[in-house]
Parts: C-alpha cells; structure tokens; sequence
C-alpha cells in the first residue's frame, strides 16, 4: 500500500507521522506519479510548524521526480512512462506515490537524474526566479547571498559567476565558506565572527551594492538593507531566522531610495508557459555543466523527522533528499 508521510498539528519534527494512504486514480487534469526521490526544503518546515498554515491533517512537501504511471482525462502531453519533476502544490511529495495537477509537472531531460530532478527543482527554480526576473543579473554586478552554502545558495553562486558577476554570500562556518568558494563564491563572510554589512562596503568600496538577495529574515534585514546601493533592490526571499517584524517604508527613502520585494517561486510560476521557460532555463544551465547539483544528504522517506532535525540545526549543506 501507498505511504507518505503526514501530520495532525503543528509542532516539531515528531509531528511528522508514516501512514499508509490510498490513492486513487488520477481524476481530469492529473497524473500519477510513482516517486524515485523527493526533495527536501525549508520551507517544509514552515507548513510543519504553522508558519505556513495549512488545513489539518495534511501531507508535506513541495518537489520530488518520478515517473508518471497513469494520466487522467484531458492530459494530452504526459504519458505513463515520462519521467517527470515538480516543485510547488498541492502539499504531499513526501509520498511514495501520490496524484499530481498535470500542469505542474516537467519532463525531466535525459542527463538529468531522478535524485538530481528531486534536489534541483524548487531551489533551480527560485534561483532562476531571482537572477533573471527579479533582479536580473548583468556582468560586472557584484551580489549578496545569504547561506551561500546552502541549496539555493550553492545555485546562486555557480549561475551568477556564469552570469559575469561577483559573489558575495555570507556562511556560518570555515567549511561552509569553502564550500561556497568551490562553487563560485568570490568572498565568503563566516557572519558568526565578521560584520557582513562592513565587510560588504570594504569588498565595494563603498558603493554598496545593487542587489541583496536574502533568504534568512529577522536576523539579517536591516544589516542586509545597509549593503545596498542607492537605487539597490533587497530581495526577501525566505525568513530563516523568522518573519521580519514591522517595517517603515520611510526608511527607504532615508537609505537611497531602495526597492525592496517578498518574492515567492509560486507567483513566478503560476502560469504554466512561465513555469516551462522558468525550468527551460535552470535545465540549460545544469546540462551545460555551469550549474552542478550535488546531492550532499539523504534520509529514507520514512525518516522525515529526522531530516528535519538536521536541516533546522543548519548540519546539512547544498541539496537533501529523501528517498521512498
């Protein structure tokens, strides 16, 4: 029988239980999706504890690869036998097998493996959100990335090097900040022992910089607000750390009229056209060789909670999967 993990209430790790479920077959406009690997991210800890709220009970989990088994009425460009990737809704890739909107899935290309697929999508995604659309990366740039050695900081690294700019990103740990270099990281600031916003305007200059793109939140947002340029754009892209409190608008005008934006992968992938040209785009530069994804954890599906345990005490890096 089928199994994916679940959860009754919000709380920690523990919440996370192993069930057996059913699944039927894919209703109109779905496929059916036989796992091979699923991808795990911190934004599954926001639906675990509420963050996120989502109607109880509920699945978890956003991305995973697999090969679609059966499709419902009215999927015309899948069939049983494609292998095929996802990252977005409805929650529940923490599954074996599961029931999928046809329109959410891509085809995974040939060079690219079922573990890849499941490690790549969301992060690839949102990488790609961030440097071509939101702010577009132009050569000469010089750019900021918290947890440079993390998923999507690792991808940002290689895909704005490929871009021509300079990388700044900021790490926890001396062998983070070796992980961040081997993967394109110009400067890496060990944020534990150095002021990254000082650090920033000796590595500038002064200038400060057009773009910040964080991933951390409460922690970081106003130091993060200080690197930047006039005119600069701060991307918050996640809350690590926590929300970030209240904020007064008037103080960008005070700090050089600056832009600031919460982006979601969800709204830049929203409609399907988008999300095709979005994963055309992340399929490109990891074929190519630019951008290498390197699965650095993983844990047996079943074992979910403690993958989270991990990912919250910051012991994981790069890409974790979790295997059915």
């Amino acid at each position: 029988m089928p199994h994916a993990i679940r959860f009754h209430r919000t709380g920690g790790p523990e919440v996370l239980q192993w069930e057996a479920v059913d699944v039927p077959p894919p209703a109109q406009g779905e496929a059916r999706v036989r796992q091979h690997a699923v991808g795990l991210n911190y934004i599954d800890t926001y639906h675990r504890t509420g963050l996120y709220p989502a109607p109880l009970p509920s699945g978890i989990g956003l991305e995973a690869a697999g090969v679609v088994e059966a499709v419902g009425e009215g999927v015309d460009d899948l069939a049983p036998g494609d292998r095929v990737a996802y990252a977005g809704g409805p929650l529940g890739a923490y599954a074996d097998l599961r029931n999928m909107p046809a329109d959410r899935l891509v085809k995974l290309p040939d060079p690219v493996s079922f573990e890849q697929g499941a490690a790549m999508m969301l992060q690839g995604l949102t990488a790609q959100y961030l440097l071509r659309r939101t702010y577009r990366v132009q050569p000469g740039d010089t750019i900021l990335i918290h947890a440079a050695a993390g998923g999507v900081g690792l991808i940002v690294c290689q895909w704005a090097k490929a871009l021509g700019a300079t990388v700044i990103g900021t790490v926890g740990t001396d062998e983070k900040a070796a992980l961040a270099r081997a993967h394109g990281c110009d400067h890496s600031i060990v944020y534990t022992r150095e002021n990254f916003a000082e650090r920033v305007r000796e590595i500038t200059g002064g200038e400060g910089l057009p773009v910040v793109y964080d991933s951390i939140g409460k922690d970081t947002f106003m130091e993060s607000l200080g690197c930047l340029r006039p005119l600069g754009m701060m991307v918050l892209f996640g809350a690590a750390s926590g929300p970030v409190p209240p904020f007064d608008l008037g103080l960008l005008a005070k700090m050089g009229s600056l832009f600031i934006t919460r982006p979601t992968l969800f709204t830049y992938s929203a409609k399907r056209p988008d999300l095709l040209a979005m994963a055309a785009d992340l399929f490109e530069v990891v074929v190519s060789g630019k951008v290498r994804i390197e699965v650095n954890q993983r844990f047996a599906l079943k074992d979910a909670a403690q993958a989270h345990r991990e990912l919250e005490a910051r012991r994981t890096t790069g890409s974790s999967i979790l295997l059915p």
